[in-house]
C-alpha cells in the first residue's frame, strides 16, 4: 500500500487537510468521513480506486489535521461550505462516498448544490443525529447553554500508551484487525508529554440547539438530483432515526438501498471488498481521464 499526499486548502476562515491518491488527471473521487474519525480510515478504499479516480478524502473541520473551529458547534450546516469548497476545488462535480455524520452532511450539501454531485453513496449517514427536534423553548434553551458552558472546562482523555488508543479502537469495534486498529489510531491521535490524545475537537461531541427540522430535510433530499445508493450495515448498532419508518428510497427522487452482509456500522472496515464491489457497481465505468493542460 503506497501512502497518498497530504494537502490543504480554506473554508470559512480554516486551514482543511485532504489526502490524495492516483493520477490527479484522472476524474476525481470523494470520500467522507463521519464524526470523530478521519480522512486516513479510507485507506483501503482509496486504494481499490486509485488506479481509476484521483481519489480524494478530507479531514472535517475539527477532525485529523484539520483546524479546529472553535467557537462552532459542528452543526450539519457548518459543513456545507467546507465540502462545497473541496469539489470546487478538484473540478466543480464529483461522485462522493461518505459515511455516517460525513453522508448526513453530504446529502444535505448535495440537496443544497445538486449541479456538483454525479452520484452519493452514503453509508448509514441518515441517523440518530437527524431525529426531528421539539420547538426551541427557553427551557430547553437554557439547558443547551448550561451543557455547552460545562464543555468549556473538558479536558481530552488522554490514554497512557499508543496500546491503550488501539485497544479503545478495537473496543468501539470488534471486528477490526489489529492492524487496521493501530493505523486508524495511529493517524487519529497525538502523542503528547503523558500519552496520547484523539485529534478531534471534544467540542464535536456537542449539539446546536437549533437544527434543520426533518420536514425541512425530506424537502432538501428530494431536490437531490443525482442518484444515491444508501449501504447499511447487516449487524450495524447503529440506529436509524425514529421518523424513518418509511423505506429509505421513499425520501429521494433516484435511490436505491443495498446491505453488507455480516457488517456493522463501519463496513468498510468489516467487509472492504464487499463494500468496494457495491460502490464499483453503482460508480460504473469511470469517465475517460481529463486532458492534461
Amino acid at each position: 500500500m503506497s501512502e497518498p499526499w497530504q494537502h490543504y486548502y480554506q473554508s470559512q476562515r480554516l486551514k482543511l487537510s485532504y489526502w490524495t491518491w492516483g493520477d490527479a488527471n484522472k476524474p476525481p473521487l470523494i470520500l467522507v468521513h463521519g464524526g470523530r474519525d478521519h480522512a486516513r480510515n479510507w485507506d483501503r478504499v482509496a486504494e481499490s480506486f486509485r488506479d481509476d479516480y484521483h481519489v480524494i478524502a478530507c479531514d472535517l473541520r475539527g477532525h485529523g489535521d484539520s483546524e479546529w473551529a472553535e467557537g462552532s458547534t459542528y452543526s450539519l450546516v457548518e459543513h456545507i461550505p467546507d465540502l462545497v469548497a473541496l469539489i470546487d476545488l478538484v473540478g466543480g462535480k464529483a461522485p462522493v462516498v461518505a459515511h455516517s455524520f460525513g453522508g448526513a452532511i453530504t446529502l444535505l450539501t448535495a440537496g443544497t448544490f445538486p449541479e456538483k454531485f454525479d452520484k452519493i453513496v452514503e453509508m448509514e449517514g441518515m441517523g440518530a443525529r437527524m431525529e426531528d427536534r421539539p420547538a426551541v423553548t427557553p427551557e430547553g434553551l437554557r439547558e443547551w447553554v448550561m451543557k455547552a458552558r460545562a464543555m468549556e472546562h473538558q479536558t481530552p482523555r488522554v490514554y497512557p500508551s499508543f496500546r491503550a488508543a488501539a485497544d479503545r479502537m478495537r473496543d468501539a469495534n470488534k471486528a477490526l484487525t489489529d492492524d487496521m486498529a493501530d493505523h486508524l489510531a495511529r493517524w487519529g491521535s497525538n502523542a503528547i508529554d503523558n500519552g496520547w490524545v484523539w485529534k478531534f475537537d471534544p467540542f464535536v461531541r456537542g449539539r446546536t440547539p437549533v437544527e434543520i427540522k426533518v420536514p425541512e430535510m425530506e424537502l432538501i433530499w428530494k431536490n437531490i438530483q443525482c442518484p444515491v445508493l444508501h449501504l447499511v450495515g447487516e449487524t450495524s448498532h447503529f440506529k436509524r432515526s425514529k421518523f424513518h419508518e418509511e423505506p429509505l428510497d421513499s425520501f429521494f427522487n433516484d435511490s436505491r438501498t443495498e446491505v453488507i452482509r455480516n457488517a456493522g456500522h463501519w463496513m468498510h472496515h468489516d467487509q472492504l471488498q464487499a463494500t468496494v464491489t457495491a460502490i464499483r457497481e453503482f460508480l460504473g465505468p469511470p469517465p475517460p481521464p481529463r486532458a492534461e493542460d
